[in-house]
């Protein structure tokens, strides 16, 4: 083996690189630019926004006209130092993901895109990336000897490997101020305490849901909201706290995807709290079928069994009928009256590519020639 061939195979090995494929969705909070076909778009490549570890993203300044694409590896200005992260969006839909979280396009804050990533920066950020669990563990074993009332959830480390980020969660307030000098003399790196409530730390974590998809945290909630027992109410659901909990230990965020219409399915339903008196028995709520408009009730109060399903309807005639001091003789009139018919689950059923064929086409053509008799005499007019 001659000296160059020893050399140039010393090379190879020195900027051998990790596998780091971009793979469009199957990434955390990853972004579909839906305009990226439409070629009458101006070209607004000044501002792009940067996908780093997990959930956190961020909008920095295009300087160098460099042409970037979603999921290039780009060197991006941080405090002190370089950091290394993924393009997530580039485009005209940076400026409108800018105004819905209300970040001014002219604001100094912005920082810099210094480059595309080199082979080495690559190869310095994916040590610093398996550094992150050993960190963690670590971190946490110091806080526990600290006697500190806290959980270290996750390390992000910075790409140069200068600084890194410990996401936390807490009851109360914790004075941290020893943790920050000893984490700095073992790991002999910035430090930056960040506090993150239960549902974010599910979402930077990840995981599988009890329905088998991925979490929403993980994948597309950026905002979370309350929820409460009254969505799984309003739903429906057996109020155990078991089932209704996420990973988080928190009520599920999905209980607020399909609130809305459950309420406005249930505007003009009667009250259930009301007891409908029939000539010989009463018959007491049980549950009810919120879309179907159905309500299941029995004669018996203490008992779930020989259940009767009474449309809404009919249970708003029976109310009506009980405040004028009238007693029915049976909860329905007859089955077929109040038994709707199966809906079809072929939605085209009814919409044949022919149906317009059977159109009078002397019908047709009349309403026609009337219309254009009056475009002439408009056109009469105006000339």
């Amino acid at each position: 083996m001659t000296d160059s061939e020893e050399l140039s195979g010393q090379h190879d090995e020195e900027i051998h690189l990790p596998d780091l494929t971009y793979k469009p969705g199957c990434n955390k909070l990853d972004s579909f630019n839906w305009l990226k076909d439409l070629t009458c778009l101006p070209a607004e490549d000044d501002i792009v926004e940067v996908r780093f570890k997990n959930t956190r993203k961020g909008f920095y300044r295009n300087i160098n006209s460099l042409r970037l694409e979603i999921g290039d590896i780009v060197a991006v200005e941080a405090s002190p130092g370089h950091d290394i992260g993924r393009i997530s969006m580039t485009g005209p839909l940076v400026h409108q993901e800018m105004k819905r979280l209300k970040v001014m396009p002219s604001s100094e804050d912005l920082k810099k895109v210094y480059r595309k990533a080199k082979p080495v920066d690559i190869m310095k950020w994916d040590e610093a990336r398996k550094l992150e669990i050993q960190t963690m563990l670590r971190s946490r074993q110091i806080s526990e000897d600290l006697k500190l009332n806290m959980k270290i959830g996750d390390v992000e480390y910075q790409g140069d490997k200068t600084k890194a980020i410990f996401y936390y969660i807490a009851d109360e307030r914790v004075d941290f101020r020893q943790l920050i000098k000893v984490l700095a003399e073992e790991f002999k790196v910035r430090i930056e305490m960040r506090q993150i409530g239960a549902r974010q730390e599910a979402g930077r974590i990840g995981g599988i849901g009890s329905c088998g998809r991925e979490l929403c945290c993980a994948t597309h909630i950026t905002n979370f909201s309350s929820v409460t027992t009254t969505h799984a109410k309003y739903q429906e659901l057996s109020l155990n706290p078991q089932k209704l909990a996420g990973q988080c230990c928190k009520l599920k965020c999905c209980l607020n995807f399909e609130f809305d219409c459950y309420v406005d399915a249930q505007r003009s339903f009667p009250p259930r709290d009301i007891p409908l008196e029939l000539a010989d028995s009463t018959a007491y709520f049980q549950k009810m079928e919120v879309h179907k408009s159905i309500y299941w009730y029995t004669t018996d109060p203490h008992s779930s069994t020989d259940l009767v399903a009474v449309p809404v309807e009919r249970v708003k005639e029976i109310q009506a009928m009980n405040r004028s001091g009238k007693k029915p003789e049976k909860l329905l009139v007859s089955e077929e009256a109040y038994n709707p018919a199966p809906v079809s689950h072929d939605l085209l059923k009814n919409d044949s590519l022919t149906r317009f064929d059977n159109i009078d086409s002397g019908e047709f053509h009349r309403r026609h020639s009337h219309r254009r008799k009056n475009r002439r005499f408009n056109d009469k007019r105006i000339n």
